[in-house]
């Protein structure tokens, strides 16, 4: 896989072109360091506790059959979204892919909600015909997970361009995995964005390996991040491992876009501790690799700024722990005791039209 040890590349207007294409190594975005404040710290702590905690009991869940279908797990890449919630308003909107359980959880969507999706029940936010892969919260302004690879980033252009033609100062953040950038419609969707300057911030979540490939073996161009240069985008590599560092590289997008300059490129340079899904054993990296990545836990280091800073103590870390347990604990009884939905609501969310005329044998 690529080395996750990263320098920031320069951020501008015009970012300057290569002279040619030629095949370059990743590089590692360097860590920005600046201050946040214990309340911001905390935040991050416990949105990202609770993300890793459901991940974990969705993991359980799945293996006793509980949760069917497919389910693809979060666990590791916490920052991406504690980060850039942190860094954005909640009047922004938000569209990714199908991994897409801590999304919701970091916009806060009720984890009995987004839990009793993942059980098909009616109680879930998408009345339980989403299920894992399709996850969405108008509420919370999340315009959903999406199972077709790449197939969001259109679709987050085009809430960009709502926002921009109906003058609300919102944008629209848009993730994707590392696999999906080979997809046509991403091409389109970046060069119609820069060329009406929509408010949008495209995100690559690079894991590494997409479903279990390698970046370095499906692509020619293993840094990410330059993929917006044939745009003139402004583009950015991100250790997405601090949640510091993706919650200054989405503020600095979000400036651009609110002030009319277009869409950024980031590639969230991150990883993955589970499989591409719960049937993936991710035979294809090693147990080492795995620990190493381990060690720069996002959840972990900013528990370490917490205890070094004296903004909590492990009791206090422990009882927020304690909570959240008690809180995934109740989203399963919640989904458990929730009735599945009625075989009419098939019907239903379909068209806007309430009469929709169906033919039915």
């Amino acid at each position: 896989m690529s080395d996750a040890k990263n320098t920031t590349k320069t951020t501008a207007k015009k970012p300057v072109r290569k002279a040619a294409a030629k095949k370059t190594t990743a590089k590692t975005p360097a860590k920005k360091q600046s201050s946040f404040s214990k309340e911001v710290y905390m935040k991050w702590y416990e949105d990202m506790q609770l993300m890793r905690k459901f991940e974990e009991k969705a993991g359980q869940l799945y293996g006793q059959q509980k949760i069917r279908g497919f389910c693809h797990l979060y666990i590791g890449q916490e920052a991406c979204v504690a980060g850039a919630v942190s860094a954005l308003t909640k009047d922004d909107k938000w569209i990714t892919a199908y991994r897409d359980h801590a999304h919701p959880l970091g916009l806060g969507t009720s984890p009995n909600a987004v839990m009793a999706e993942l059980f098909g029940k009616e109680t879930g936010c998408s009345k339980g015909k989403g299920g894992s892969m399709h996850m969405f919260d108008k509420e919370v302004n999340f315009m959903g997970g999406h199972g077709i690879v790449g197939a969001q980033v259109p679709l987050g252009a085009g809430i960009g361009f709502a926002e921009m033609y109906n003058e609300t100062g919102n944008l629209c953040i848009c993730y994707m995995g590392d696999g999906a950038v080979r997809q046509g419609a991403i091409h389109e969707a970046f060069n119609m964005a820069m060329l009406w300057k929509i408010p949008v911030i495209f995100v690559i979540e690079n894991n590494g390996y997409a479903m279990g490939t390698s970046v370095s073996r499906t692509s020619n161009v293993i840094d990410l991040s330059t993929l917006g240069e044939s745009y003139d985008m402004p583009s950015e590599a991100v250790d997405a491992m601090s949640v510091e560092a993706v919650h200054e590289a989405v503020a600095r997008a979000a400036d651009r876009a609110r002030s009319g300059e277009g869409p950024t490129l980031l590639e969230f340079r991150t990883y993955r501790y589970k499989g591409h899904s719960m049937s993936d054993p991710a035979k294809y990296r090693t147990r080492e690799e795995v620990n190493e990545y381990r060690k720069k836990d996002p959840i972990e280091q900013v528990k370490d700024v917490i205890l070094e800073k004296k903004y909590a103590s492990q009791e206090d870390l422990d009882k927020i722990d304690a909570d959240i347990k008690e809180r995934v604990e109740a989203s399963v009884k919640f989904a458990e005791e929730s009735d599945f939905p009625d075989a009419k609501e098939a019907f239903t969310d379909i068209y806007k039209q309430e009469d929709y005329p169906f033919i039915m044998d």
